[in-house]
């Protein structure tokens, strides 16, 4: 169909990125983050469409590829988060269907999802990050939980080894509740982290562009309610203060900007990524982890930082919606 009789102006065309094409925001999925997605689809959807766009919104499920073809999407703008959409999944079937879509490419969404993956990509670049430990699930647990407390002492993190927005995240202070903790956690999502324990500022910076556009964002300080920043803290409203830019001084400001571009890079994303960061008091940082589609929710960082930089979230989703391609 023409652009002008789907309603887009062609001024608007020549200005804005897949300006003549249809767009397909994806969101939902079957992950543990469906609802979290769900939310930063509609936002996407709703911005694109504000802004001129002919888009709809696509809730993944088995039948996508059907999905894509019928509805003659041209773009896809990912807006997922967890396991089928954040770890390479959809991206491959993207690829091999030919239709460019927002985002890392398959390679680099599927090692940024795998925190084990990530860590050592980091160590090898020289991305600091805090002392870890995988539980064996060939080991008895109690075997594993020591060679864990012998990496990270106590207390530690327990983290599920592949899922996102702190889902499982627990904080172990002895030897039975570390224990406990990974037993719950091995059960429930196949594999564990266990990651020292820092008490810190917690921080993070988000990394957008493309080229000698790349740059980082603003660093915005996070304050929670809760003793972290857990999944309760980052989608309530008024659970977690948002300070940006955050409150540290120039040269570590600086620092966790410099570090996030180099995490981007060391994991090859594309686009758009988000790293998060912990202060210690003696202003030594470590990096957590790297979201490779940050969320996009009211409550969501990225729309913070870009706000702070100066920008709005209409120009934020085409920002990243002018990284689409199949070339990452």
């Amino acid at each position: 169909m023409p652009a002008s009789q789907r309603g887009i102006a062609e001024d608007q065309i020549m200005t804005k990125p897949f300006g003549g094409n249809r767009v397909g925001v994806l969101m939902g999925g079957t992950s543990g983050e469906r609802e979290v997605s769900l939310r930063s689809g509609k936002g996407v959807l709703d911005s694109l469409t504000r802004q001129g766009y002919d888009a709809l919104g696509i809730d993944v499920g088995a039948d996508v590829a059907e999905r894509l073809r019928d509805e003659n999407v041209e773009v896809a703008y990912i807006a997922l988060h967890g396991k089928g959409g954040e770890d390479g999944s959809i991206q491959g079937l993207l690829e091999t269907m030919r239709i460019p879509y927002t985002g890392s490419g398959v390679a680099a969404s599927a090692v940024a999802m795998d925190k084990e993956l990530t860590k050592l990509v980091f160590r090898h670049r020289g991305v600091p990050v805090l002392e870890d430990s995988y539980p064996d699930r060939s080991k008895k647990l109690d075997v594993s939980c020591a060679e864990a407390i012998a990496a990270t002492g106590l207390p530690a993190i327990v983290k599920p080894l592949s899922e996102g927005s702190s889902l499982g995240v627990e904080i172990a202070r002895d030897e039975r509740a570390l224990r406990d903790a990974v037993g719950r956690l091995v059960e429930k999502f196949g594999r564990a982290m266990v990651e020292r324990f820092l008490s810190g500022r917690e921080i993070t910076v988000g990394v957008l562009g493309c080229g000698e556009s790349l740059r980082a964002l603003p660093v915005l300080e996070l304050v929670p309610k809760n003793e972290f920043y857990d999944f309760e803290a980052k989608y309530t409203k008024g659970m977690t203060e948002l300070i940006c830019p955050a409150r540290l001084d120039a040269a570590t400001t600086e620092r966790a900007m410099k570090l996030a571009v180099a995490a981007h890079r060391a994991l090859g994303c594309h686009g758009v990524s988000r790293v998060d960061f912990i202060v210690a008091p003696d202003g030594d940082m470590f990096a957590l982890e790297l979201n490779s589609i940050p969320g996009m929710t009211p409550t969501s960082d990225l729309p913070e930082e870009i706000a702070a930089e100066g920008g709005s979230y209409d120009s934020l989703v085409l920002e990243i919606l002018s990284s689409a391609s199949l070339v990452k």
